[in-house]
């Protein structure tokens, strides 16, 4: 398995290193998937694929894996015998049901040298402290990853969680965190809880945060209006995450902040479009992911369900792996209204742009096999903020003209934040 130490600083190598050992650690992937995996066993033998000779072009005629796949093949998926097995979670189920996931301790290693190597990007070093507003129980992934890779970078870690404004105001003050980790419009109100409390957050000891589960950027890796706001905000280096809990793989921006960059060490990357067809650098379709050096549960070409594309021109701080770009949506969640695609993050970032508008979620109706019907329903601070004049902004900016419910923002807090689910919610699905 993948000593996690052979290709430290690998992304800097050049672009044919950076195959080579890509096709090495691939070749010692499959070899694992085909002596201990019996689901992929079988895959692998009737591919006629070497494991010995296989390349990064071989990639693309083994089947793809999803979601699914891990619920009803769990068992014929898992490598090591139970005693290994020292961590299992829950994926989020943003699309579906919540699937087991299964960790070693050495995946959980893997684990931690990932985000240290995403963390390390964007600034972060042994003299930060960082305050952790994502939770560690419930059988979810990220609060263990960020917290394991703090740790082995050798910051100090505040593990405050799922928690109030009041609390993390408090920790902030108390503690001097010089950096945070969180879901951007929640740390978007935190900053504002500050300000209206008579505490400039661009005062406090604050220079970093980590923005996980939301884009910052949109298609042309320009800030969207939450990453323009938060920067204005905090006066703070916003950066972008992204990760899969199957594939224990992330993708975080450095300090040029021009896509999340790829640990070539620990996975390779493709997009494909609706037929599987892999797409070039530039193109936008579904991430699928091969992670490196998985033990419990190796994948092979698992898809993701999120849609971006990839970057390949070299970075500006010195690194030439592939980079990630913003995720512009769901697969699932796609909508087509009246001959026009979107993704409901373009519907969230049209609604940030309004300043009036506090919350909102989306609601997703099929009348006809045609068109689906959007309605937004939404809390505004403003009278002057009607439903018309929501709509005519959205028409303005998608080219679409949803519907608009105006409530309280109590009602819809509560129908945002759920005890069913572990994040906020604010797409519903009924089509």
């Amino acid at each position: 398995m993948n000593s996690f130490s052979r290709y430290r600083e690998c992304a800097f190598s050049d672009p044919e290193t950076i195959r080579d050992i890509q096709e090495n650690l691939l070749r010692e992937h499959l070899a694992y998937c085909l002596d201990n995996s019996s689901y992929y066993r079988g895959i692998l033998e009737r591919s006629g694929i070497g494991c010995k000779n296989a390349t990064l072009d071989d990639l693309p005629r083994l089947p793809l894996t999803d979601k699914s796949h891990i619920e009803r093949y769990s068992e014929a998926l898992c490598a090591v015998p139970p005693s290994k097995i020292v961590d299992i979670v829950l994926s989020s189920g943003t699309t579906g049901i919540p699937t087991r996931i299964i960790y070693t301790d050495h995946d959980l290693k893997r684990l931690a040298y990932n985000e240290e190597k995403s963390l390390e990007g964007c600034g972060i070093t042994a003299d930060d402290t960082v305050l952790l507003t994502c939770t560690m129980d419930r059988c979810f992934i990220a609060g263990l990853a960020y917290f394991l890779g703090i740790r082995s970078i050798g910051a100090a870690a505040i593990r405050n969680g799922l928690n109030s404004l009041e609390s993390h105001a408090e920790m902030i003050l108390r503690l001097s965190p010089t950096a945070i980790i969180g879901v951007p419009t929640f740390l978007r109100k935190l900053g504002l809880f500050l300000k209206n409390r008579g505490i400039d957050p661009a005062s406090t000891t604050v220079t970093k945060l980590v923005c996980i589960g939301e884009p910052l950027r949109n298609k042309d890796l320009d800030p969207l209006p939450v990453g323009e706001s938060l920067e204005d905000l905090w006066r703070a280096g916003a950066y972008s995450t992204y990760a899969s809990s199957e594939t224990v793989t992330s993708f975080c921006e450095c300090t040029a902040r021009q896509g999340g960059h790829l640990n070539p060490d620990l996975a390779i990357v493709e997009i494909i479009d609706e037929n599987g067809i892999v797409l070039p650098p530039g193109e936008v379709g579904e991430i699928v992911l091969t992670p490196l050096g998985m033990e419990a549960m190796p994948l092979i070409r698992f898809q993701t369900g999120d849609v971006s594309f990839l970057i390949t021109e070299p970075c500006s701080c010195g690194r030439f792996s592939p980079r990630l770009g913003p995720i512009l949506g769901r697969k699932k969640q796609m909508m087509k209204v009246r001959g026009t695609t979107l993704y409901p993050q373009a519907i969230y970032a049209a609604l940030e742009e309004m300043p009036a508008v506090t919350d909102y979620y989306v609601v997703a109706t099929s009348q006809t096999e045609l068109s689906d019907e959007i309605t937004v329903y939404a809390a505004v601070k403003e009278p002057s903020c009607t439903a018309e004049h929501i709509r005519d902004k959205l028409q303005a900016r998608l080219r679409v003209r949803p519907a608009v419910v105006i409530a309280s923002e109590e009602v819809i807090k509560q129908r945002i934040y759920t005890p069913e689910s572990r994040k906020p919610v604010f797409f519903i699905d009924r089509r």
